[in-house]
């Protein structure tokens, strides 16, 4: 709930006058919990009861990498709470198509042993713990093999110099989704995390721009 942008997105929805909500998954930030032992369908379990008992109306979801796929699971759950959704690098199905395509043959064997396994990003030297578990939960919940049905608008903004989640990716979501509003913004110079002052700025622009749409 710290981050950049949920703070940043805070500012902008106090200085109009409109409700905000941020919350920490299981095993993430404040939240109690092993990261460990969350899953994908957990994740999107915590997003449903967010918006059933903290909020009321229509929303607009916002969500960052992990968080973009979670937004969307919440979206196709509650498609008559959703008035738009808006994704920063997101990246649906990253459990299959991105954690497992990366995995070299000894760290398959050392998942397979101890059901867990480190993986490294360049923007954080402590390891990120991947589990066997996130893995085979993650297929019940893969978004991106057929047509996404949501009619809501959606805004899809994605750094092409992204390491982990390829641009591509976004691409993918907005060719899937049934929707046809759907507008994806390719940011050339931007990364993974989009949390610098322009990314900031262009987030708060598109979100907007959605509201004015509403």
């Amino acid at each position: 709930m710290t981050g950049t942008k949920a703070i940043r997105l805070e500012k902008f929805c106090q200085a109009r006058g409109l409700a905000y909500l941020r919350f920490d998954y299981f095993g993430h930030g404040a939240s109690s919990g092993a990261f460990t032992d969350g899953t994908i369908g957990r994740w999107a379990d915590d997003a449903a009861f967010a918006l059933d008992t903290l909020t009321e109306g229509p929303q607009i979801l916002v969500g960052s990498s992990l968080g973009g796929w979670i937004m969307l699971l919440c979206a196709l759950r509650r498609p008559e709470r959703i008035a738009a959704i808006l994704g920063i690098a997101s990246a649906p199905d990253f459990t299959e198509d991105l954690i497992t395509t990366m995995l070299t043959d000894e760290q398959r064997a050392t998942m397979e042993r101890d059901g867990v396994v480190p993986v490294y990003s360049p923007y954080d030297p402590e390891p990120t713990p991947v589990t066997k578990l996130i893995i085979d939960e993650g297929r019940d919940h893969l978004v991106l093999r057929d047509e996404i049905p949501l009619d809501c608008p959606v805004r899809l903004i994605h750094g092409m110099k992204d390491p982990d989640v390829p641009w591509q990716t976004s691409v993918r979501l907005a060719e899937k989704l049934r929707s046809k509003d759907v507008e994806m913004t390719l940011v050339k110079e931007s990364e993974h995390r989009m949390s610098e002052p322009e990314d900031l700025d262009r987030l708060c622009k598109t979100l907007e721009g959605l509201l004015r749409g509403l």
